[in-house]
C-alpha cells in the first residue's frame, strides 16, 4: 500500500496547534514561543513531513517555478493580472503556478506548502492586507505583493495609484460642474478603498467643497452592492447630481438602480466607475471609467520578482500605475 504523503494539517494535528503556526515555524517567524517551536519541529521530524519533496529531488538550482496565490481566480481584475504576469513568466523560460485562498487559514498553508519545500523560486501575492494573510508572508523566498499600499517591512510591490484614481475621477465630476458627488466604496478595510477615497477627499477640499459623510455607502465590489448602495443613498433624501462607484461592478450595478427608480443617466445623475473592465462600454449608457491596465501589473510584479530573485539585498522598490481616463455617455454636464 502506497503511503499517503504527510500535510501540514497532520503536523498541526498532531502537534496541538494551528496550520498558521505551523506555518510561521516553517518560514522561521520570531512569532512563535520557542517551547512550541520546539514541540512543532520535533513533529515534522517524528512524521517526516516534507513539503513538495519531489521539488526538493529536482536538478539543483532553480526551480523555474514562480506561484501566484489571488483571493479566487473568478474576479476579472485578479485573472487579468495573473494572465499579464504568466505571460511574462512564459517569455523568461519559467512557469508560473496560479492558486487561490479565500481565507487566511488557506494561505498560510499554501505558503507553507509552497515556500517550506523550495519548491518555487518566488512568489506573487494579490491583494495581501484585505485581510491577515500578510502575516505569513514568506520570509525565505523572494516575493513581490500586487495591490498593496507600500509599508515599512513590506516586500517589493506593485498596484494602481488609487489616490490619484480617486482624484481624477472626482475632479471630472466637478468639471462636468458638480458639486454634490456621492460614493460607493469598497470594503473599507482594503488599501485600495481608502486611497481612492482620499483622493475624493483631495478632490472636494481642492474645490473648496466639504465631504459629506451621508454622501457615503460601503460596498463590496460586486454590482448588487451598488446597486444597493444607491438606493440606501436615495433612501437618506441628501441631495447629489453624481456618483464614484470605487470599481465598474458597482457603478454598473448603480446603473441598474438608477433605471430602476427612474433617475435619467446623465440627464439627472453622472455616474463614474474604476477599472474599464469589458463590460463598461456596452452597458446603457456606456459608463466612464478610470482604466488600470492589469495585464501590465502583472507583467511589472514578474520584473520585480526577477530583480529580487536577482538581489534579496536589493531596497524595496513600489512601482505605482497612473490610470487613465475613459469618457463616454455615463457622466455628462450638470443640466
Amino acid at each position: 500500500m502506497v503511503r499517503a504523503r504527510v500535510t501540514i494539517r497532520d503536523v498541526a494535528a498532531k502537534a496541538g496547534v494551528s496550520r498558521q503556526t505551523i506555518s510561521r515555524v516553517i518560514n522561521g517567524s520570531k512569532m512563535v514561543n520557542p517551547e512550541t517551536s520546539a514541540r512543532v519541529q520535533a513533529v515534522i521530524a517524528a512524521l517526516g513531513y516534507q513539503p513538495h519533496a519531489i521539488a526538493r529531488s529536482m536538478a539543483r538550482g532553480r526551480t523555474q517555478t514562480l506561484a501566484c496565490i489571488a483571493p479566487n481566480l473568478l474576479d476579472y481584475t485578479f485573472a487579468s493580472v495573473i494572465n499579464g504576469a504568466e505571460a511574462a513568466v512564459r517569455a523568461r523560460g519559467y512557469f508560473l503556478m496560479s492558486t487561490s485562498a479565500p481565507d487566511v487559514e488557506t494561505f498560510a498553508s499554501l505558503v507553507a506548502d509552497l515556500t517550506g519545500g523550495g519548491y518555487v523560486d518566488g512568489l506573487l501575492v494579490i491583494n495581501p492586507f484585505a485581510d491577515e494573510r500578510h502575516r505569513y508572508l514568506p520570509t525565505n523566498t523572494p516575493t513581490v505583493l500586487i495591490g498593496a499600499r507600500p509599508r515599512a517591512e513590506a516586500a517589493d510591490s506593485v498596484a494602481l495609484d488609487d489616490v490619484a484614481a480617486g482624484r481624477m475621477a472626482t475632479e471630472h465630476l466637478l468639471a462636468l460642474g458638480h458639486r454634490t458627488i456621492a460614493m460607493v466604496t469598497g470594503p473599507h478595510v482594503e488599501d485600495c478603498t481608502q486611497d481612492r477615497l482620499a483622493g475624493y477627499r483631495m478632490a472636494l477640499e481642492a474645490a473648496g467643497l466639504p465631504l459629506l459623510p451621508e454622501l457615503i455607502v460601503e460596498g463590496d465590489w460586486s454590482p448588487q452592492s451598488g446597486y444597493d448602495g444607491l438606493w440606501t443613498l436615495f433612501s437618506r433624501q441628501q441631495s447629489f447630481t453624481a456618483l464614484f462607484a470605487q470599481n465598474d461592478l458597482m457603478a454598473i450595478g448603480a446603473l441598474r438602480a438608477a433605471h430602476d427608480c427612474g433617475r435619467k443617466v446623465p440627464g439627472e445623475l453622472s455616474v463614474i466607475g474604476v477599472d474599464d473592465i469589458p463590460l463598461a462600454a456596452h452597458v446603457e449608457p456606456p459608463l466612464t471609467t478610470l482604466r488600470q491596465d492589469f495585464a501590465a501589473l502583472g507583467r511589472e510584479a514578474v520584473r520585480l520578482l526577477f530583480d529580487v530573485m536577482a538581489d534579496a539585498s536589493k531596497q524595496a522598490e513600489h512601482v505605482r500605475q497612473r490610470p487613465e481616463l475613459v469618457m463616454r455617455a455615463s457622466a455628462g454636464c450638470l443640466s
